[in-house]
């Protein structure tokens, strides 16, 4: 069935993605947790003030807390624009030296015609999509943008509905096949070739 195997295509390269996501996840973690310990330029510069506040210590370790809450954002910010970028690598490398993701190698897909700059904007589409919208998401939220966080989540949803539900159709081509002028083809999936008539003699 085509729009299976176009689903677990799908499936296996989101799979990869969560991954990532998990590994910088971690690191993030552990990013962040090692502030506490290993931030010596935070910890002589709120002891410096803690000396100067005239005995104002509550000012001295909110201002602390305040660097340390900035510099986790941060982290948070940096593991997710690594996130965005490795899977437009990934999309793009893929595309433009094998036709195909791992996914739907699998699948016994390929995306066709397999060209740079093709494969770039369809990467840039699939990457925006299914990942970077998300992101600045989440990244809104932990800056505390609540509100403005709930509304880029929505439009995430509604850009990735228009890829993906695009494939259930006859032609098969989704979003960002549309935007970069490819199609995903393979065993069952490929255009038929109409066949010349033959005259009887």
């Amino acid at each position: 069935m085509p729009k299976l195997r176009r689903a677990v295509a799908w499936s296996v390269d989101f799979a990869l993605v969560v991954a990532l996501a998990s590994a910088l996840a971690v690191l993030t973690f552990h990013r962040v947790s090692a502030l506490v310990t290993d931030v010596p330029e935070l910890a002589t510069r709120s002891g410096l003030e803690l000396l100067t506040s005239r005995g104002d210590v509550l000012d001295a370790s909110q201002d602390l807390g305040l660097r340390l809450w900035d510099k986790s954002v941060l982290y948070v910010e940096q593991a997710f624009g690594l996130l965005v970028l490795t899977v437009f690598l990934y999309q793009w490398a893929c595309l433009a030296l094998a036709g195909r993701t791992v996914g739907k190698g699998l699948a016994g897909l390929r995306v066709t015609p397999r060209l740079p700059r093709r494969a770039a904007l369809r990467a840039a589409v699939t990457t925006v999509a299914d990942v970077a919208v998300y992101a600045v998401a989440c990244v809104l939220l932990v800056e505390g943008q609540v509100v403005l966080s709930v509304l880029v989540w929505a439009v995430a949803v509604v850009l990735f509905l228009l890829n993906a539900l695009p494939v259930l159709s006859p032609a098969r081509r989704s979003l960002a096949d549309r935007v970069a002028g490819t199609q995903v083809t393979g065993l069952g999936l490929s255009t038929p070739v109409a066949t010349p008539l033959v005259r009887a003699s």
